[in-house]
């Protein structure tokens, strides 16, 4: 999961008071509800110390969400009396609703209700062209429409030396609509950086446009028999296998970086290219040397608190330590909270292991699946605490080695 678009809420001071609320269900009483949930949340952040503009800016943003159109909940992240960001969640928080006041953003909660499905390009195809719309975690739109030559494309039963002929232009229209097809996907996926590609339509076309794409693109493409580009051709069923889809790719990349990490922890040459456990974690976040941060929510180091200042590197276990940073007045903040920030800022990627969004990846039914055909779950090592990385550069002891060539 990239995190640069947090990056706004690491630009100013705190303290910040962030907010969860589920918005998922709809019905006669949804305004009242949402009114109170907004006062409820806004006198919670008081109790906890926050100012009255910074509470009053986020129950207005609150009375002012859409409860149950298409969206799993909200989160509110405030300061200094302005809503800074709002994103929608993709998994409805626990207990409806949570508030937080607090030094840093309490962003840990987002990473884990905001699964880190791919971007997605769904390609609704047929012979004379494909409309293209994007889907992200939190909307879909119309991107594109790729239309070809509309003629000729029907064939004829004749066996006529002529009709044989027209039909010879018939197949060749096909596949040159698959070619324009195929370079407007291309496009599409340069424009938007999708990393999973959905072929919808017949088989015959969508295995021509695949056929058409570069072949380093084609790794990204999965094709559905469920629904069509003529209208009334969108099912139920499309959009439900889509979203499977989405998150068998989110549980497989989890999956990958557990395997790197159980992988760096098992090595035996003395190189350390993992790490673990709050205390080296803190150390390798001060030297900008986590590649990736892996989380598991639940984990019981999370929220363990560290002491840190304003800038990413100023973190530590000790006040004294802090100090020794360059911030005379450091604050504690959890450790989850001040890792993700300091992921952030430096470009670290993070990857949620566990948690809400891994429970969602795999139904009932695939785990039986599963266990009648006897497979078993690869043993893998789990974060200490909750709480790993991989490391930008590999380590011998508390000495980073030089570089190839240096």
């Amino acid at each position: 999961m990239d995190l640069a678009h947090l990056t706004p809420l690491y630009d100013r001071p705190g303290p910040w008071a962030t907010a969860y609320l589920d918005t998922s269900a709809a019905d006669e009483s949804t305004l009242s509800r949402r009114e109170l949930k907004g006062r409820q949340i806004s006198e919670e952040l008081a109790e906890q110390g926050a100012d009255q503009e910074t509470c009053l800016a986020v129950r207005r943003a609150i009375d002012s969400y859409a409860f149950g159109e298409q969206t799993a909940g909200r989160a509110v992240f405030a300061a200094h009396g302005q809503v800074m960001l709002d994103p929608v969640l993709g998994i409805p928080p626990p207990g409806e609703s949570l508030s937080v006041w607090a030094p840093l953003p309490h962003v840990a909660p987002l990473v884990e209700l905001t699964p880190d499905e791919p971007d997605t390009l769904v390609v609704r195809v047929d012979r004379v062209g494909a409309d293209i719309e994007l889907r992200t975690s939190s909307e879909r739109s119309p991107l594109d429409t790729v239309q070809g030559r509309d003629w000729p494309v029907h064939r004829t039963a004749s066996a006529d030396w002529s009709e044989r002929h027209f039909q010879l232009s018939v197949e060749n229209t096909w596949e040159e609509n698959a070619r324009t097809v195929a370079a407007g996907v291309e496009e599409a996926v340069t424009t938007t950086g999708a990393h999973l590609v959905v072929l919808v339509g017949d088989v015959r076309e969508r295995r021509s446009v695949r056929d058409a794409l570069p072949e380093h693109l084609r790794a990204t493409v999965v094709e559905t028999e469920h629904g069509g580009r003529a209208a009334g051709s969108h099912t139920a069923l499309l959009d439900d296998w889509i979203a499977a889809q989405r998150r068998q790719y989110a549980g497989l990349r989890a999956a990958e970086a557990l395997e790197r990490f159980t992988a760096a922890k098992n090595r035996d040459d003395g190189r350390i290219e993992a790490a673990d456990g709050v205390p080296a974690l803190v150390d390798a976040a001060r030297e900008h040397r986590i590649a990736t941060l892996l989380l598991r929510p639940d984990g019981p180091d999370t929220h363990r608190e560290v002491w840190a200042g304003p800038k990413s590197e100023q973190i530590a276990l000790r006040r004294t330590d802090a100090r020794s940073l360059g911030e005379p007045e450091p604050f504690t903040v959890r450790a989850d909270d001040a890792l993700l920030r300091s992921a952030t800022l430096t470009g670290a990627e993070v990857v949620v292991v566990g948690g809400a969004a891994a429970a969602r990846d795999r139904s009932p039914d695939e785990d039986l699946a599963a266990d009648n055909r006897g497979e078993a779950e690869p043993e893998q090592a789990e974060p200490v605490g909750g709480l790993g990385a991989l490391l930008r550069w590999p380590t011998e002891g508390e000495h980073p080695l030089p570089e190839p060539g240096t």
